[in-house]
């Protein structure tokens, strides 16, 4: 079970992290939400939940709940400019689907 990060989101996650002055690093995990039925959720982290799983990755620590991971095992968390927009993106080997705005996806 892996989750990975690219240099530009570890980059901007650490940027993030060290302007905050606080966290331990960041969760990950799944919302039921959305046309396609579940949505990505990234949070700082701040207080360790016993039960998560705990993965680091160029030097930053991602923590996941146990059920997200089961959706989560293999993505790859991106940082991606496009024209004026720019943010994290999630390739996920199990992801079937994605909804047209692109806000949630289906496994």
């Amino acid at each position: 079970m892996a989750i990975t990060l690219t240099e530009p989101a570890a980059t901007h996650i650490h940027s993030f992290l060290t302007k905050r002055g606080q966290g331990l690093g960041i969760r990950l995990g799944v919302t039921t939400t959305g046309c396609s039925g579940m949505a990505y959720r990234m949070e700082y982290v701040d207080d360790i939940d016993q039960e998560d799983m705990i993965f680091e990755e160029r030097g930053i620590k991602i923590w996941i709940d146990p059920r997200s991971l089961t959706y989560l095992d293999g993505t790859e968390i991106d940082y991606v400019r496009d024209g004026l927009k720019e943010g994290f993106k999630f390739h996920n080997p199990k992801e079937r689907d994605q909804c047209g705005c692109g806000e949630s996806f289906r496994v």
